[in-house]
């Protein structure tokens, strides 16, 4: 028993002095440990620009080729959704300005059931942007907006310039859009 004891407080020295050691090294090991998360932090943040950046190009780029040339055929029929994803309806017609050439409005039919109650709208086509994946036009709006928007009924068009033009103000303050 007695030659037990000096080996237990061998035993004992040694494990204080080793963990001594070790304790030291904790802080240091810390401190690497935390400049590496600060460098991961710092990747995670640029990886994100960079993708932000790039989504942000290639929406660009979509949309640049959509304004370039499309047909008529193919943007009436296309459905334009608000930015949560819910449908506001179709595209029904285009309204194009004599004098410049340029498209106005699309004209988009929303509400009703199969067809029967929808109030048709004049959207500024300013405000509608085409989706990156060229399957519909996004507004800007809820659907609850939308219902109180200027618009009109199938069976009443504005069908002269002064109608339009009255039509035109109204519009272009709900959108707040400058003519």
């Amino acid at each position: 028993m007695k030659s037990f004891i000096p080996i237990v407080a061998v035993s004992f020295l040694s494990a204080t002095l080793v963990s001594t050691t070790y304790a030291a090294d904790v802080p240091e090991k810390q401190k690497e440990l935390v400049e590496k998360q600060q460098e991961v932090k710092e990747a995670q943040k640029e990886l994100k620009q960079e993708t932000r950046k790039e989504s942000l190009e290639t929406t660009h780029e979509v949309n640049k080729e959509m304004l370039q040339v499309s047909r008529a055929s193919k943007i009436n029929g296309t459905n334009v959704k608000n930015t949560k994803g819910e449908n506001l309806g179709g595209i029904k017609d285009l309204v194009i300005d004599p004098e410049s050439g340029h498209v106005v409005y699309a004209v988009v039919s929303f509400g009703g059931i199969l067809g029967l109650g929808n109030k048709l709208f004049a959207i500024p086509w300013s405000v509608l942007h085409w989706t990156r994946d060229k399957e519909y036009y996004v507004l800007d709006l809820d659907k609850e907006t939308l219902k109180n928007a200027p618009g009109f009924d199938k069976k009443h068009w504005p069908d002269s310039s002064n109608k339009w033009d009255l039509q035109r103000e109204e519009i272009n303050q709900f959108y707040h859009v400058n003519p």
